[in-house]
């Protein structure tokens, strides 16, 4: 009897052999489709985690570092008011010569309508490290209570956002400033909304570039709105009052001495 040559029961297929079944080649797409999804899916995690961690950081911690270089500041300008100083003669509408160094506190601002008890250490220079000390005036514009604007800025929002509710300020409201021989005091004449780019606030005369300064007045300038910054926020204001620091301060302004 002639025997019948084929392929041994349970033998693979010569064709099988060289590669992967059908099943396995759709079992191996899955499993790379759960391996990209998981890497993708891990990978949104991990930005969430850090965008979770920079909110905490901004919102948070940069106020709690800024409050503590606030107060370090405040303590170092109030000790140096308690050093004698030759009072100035100077009158109203003569300028006060302020020499001060960049990252320097020299004065404290006060503005009742910010809240109780408000009052930020004045330090030279509108730098973002000088941000974070507290209000900074702008180097090169008037100085307390001199001809021209004396101009200073703020954070509304994290590093210690000192003018978060500057929105608030009335016309009428007061600013006052108080140096190591003098108190100086700005009325509130109105506020407005401009471009980052509208540097005329700055002018010693404001929107006048040309001008000569005939009065002391105030520009104060933040972020608008408060979480952008795609616009600023200016308040206007003019000096309404200038008196030597051995005749106290103004009304409705306690000193921290």
């Amino acid at each position: 009897m002639s025997q019948v040559v084929g392929t041994p029961k349970g033998a693979l297929d010569p064709y099988r052999a060289s590669g992967p079944t059908r099943r396995q080649r759709r079992a191996a797409r899955i499993e790379r489709v759960r391996v990209a999804t998981r890497s993708v899916g891990e990978g949104f995690i991990t930005m969430g985690v850090v965008i979770l961690l920079f909110c905490a950081y901004q919102l948070f911690w940069t106020n709690i570092e800024s409050d503590r270089a606030t107060n370090t500041v405040t303590a170092e300008v109030q000790k140096s008011f308690i050093v004698p100083v030759a009072p100035v003669q100077a009158p109203v509408n003569q300028p006060v010569a302020v020499k001060v160094g960049d990252g320097q506190g020299y004065g404290l601002v006060y503005i009742p309508r910010l809240g109780k008890g408000w009052v930020k250490p004045l330090v030279e220079g509108a730098s973002l490290d000088n941000l974070k000390k507290g209000v900074t005036h702008y180097t090169g514009n008037a100085q307390p209570g001199e001809l021209g604007n004396f101009a200073f800025a703020g954070h509304r929002a994290t590093n210690g956002e000192p003018f978060r509710n500057l929105d608030r300020m009335q016309q009428g409201d007061l600013v006052v400033i108080e140096t190591a021989t003098q108190w100086v005091s700005y009325k509130v004449d109105r506020t407005i909304i401009v471009k980052p780019n509208a540097t005329w606030v700055l002018d010693a005369v404001p929107g006048k570039p040309k001008a000569t300064p005939t009065e002391a007045t105030l520009t104060m300038t933040t972020c608008n709105p408060r979480w952008a910054s795609y616009e600023r926020m200016i308040v206007f204001g003019s000096m309404v009052e200038k008196r030597p620091k051995a005749e106290g301060p103004p009304a409705g302004i306690t000193a921290k001495a």
